[in-house]
């Protein structure tokens, strides 16, 4: 829309820089390793764990086949199913409600419960916090029940590398001690590969949306004392 030629330059130069910065992998997956809560090996834990607290967004239903349905943030789930299997926490307490504005009658963690049920966890090792919608009344829900059943309990706090910062302030703000159990990483080893660090990629590009969007509500909940 530029009339001036000069002007018109700089910023198809500009644009193409920025393109090519959002759409590399190397610089996204830099920039994830320096925000995330790096992964533990599980000989590093102290076990046993009273409950593995798992949060949510990960599982939904296909009403239509009554089908659940998983996103990639399901290795939250995944991975506690695996620290149960070795002994590592005694329980699975997944914690979410709705959070959707269009289906608030529709809670995560009944589906995710009736998950554990269907592979063989025994119902007495589940225990789910539906009401909450964000991870602040994630922490803030789930203090009773945890105080209730598990009082003094020692708890693994399961859900998605990115997310960890945030979910950790928020429980320890709600006066539950908790040791992070980092999943669902998007920086892994680094690589110095050609197609990793020089073709752009689209999904970076929308990577980056995940990144932006957890900074944000990093600042969000600071200001608001939610961590």
């Amino acid at each position: 829309l530029s009339r001036n030629p000069k002007r018109k330059k700089r910023l198809l130069l500009a644009s193409i820089i920025l393109f090519l910065f959002v759409t590399n992998t190397f610089l996204f997956d830099e920039a994830m390793r320096a925000w995330e809560v790096p992964a533990v090996n599980d000989v590093q834990l102290k076990p046993p764990y009273d409950a593995g607290i798992v949060l949510g967004g990960l599982v939904f239903l296909d009403s239509k086949n009554d089908r659940l349905q998983f996103n990639r943030r399901n290795d939250r789930l995944m991975q506690a199913v695996s620290l149960y299997k070795k002994g590592i926490i005694k329980k699975i307490f997944f914690t979410s409600g709705s959070g959707s504005i269009e289906y608030p009658d529709i809670k995560e963690a009944p589906l995710a419960k009736r998950f554990l049920l269907e592979i063989g966890i025994p119902e007495q090792d589940i225990f789910i916090e539906s009401g909450s919608n964000n991870t602040h009344e994630n922490a803030f829900f789930s203090k009773p029940i945890l105080e209730k059943n598990f009082p003094g309990g020692k708890f693994l706090l399961i859900t998605s590398a990115f997310h960890m910062r945030r979910s950790v302030g928020c429980f320890h703000k709600a006066g539950i001690s908790v040791t992070p159990y980092s999943t669902d990483r998007y920086s892994g080893p680094r690589k110095f590969v050609f197609d990793h660090a020089c073709i752009p990629r689209a999904e970076t590009l929308f990577n980056w949306d995940t990144l932006m969007h957890e900074l944000i509500g990093c600042i969000i909940y600071s200001v608001s004392g939610y961590i």
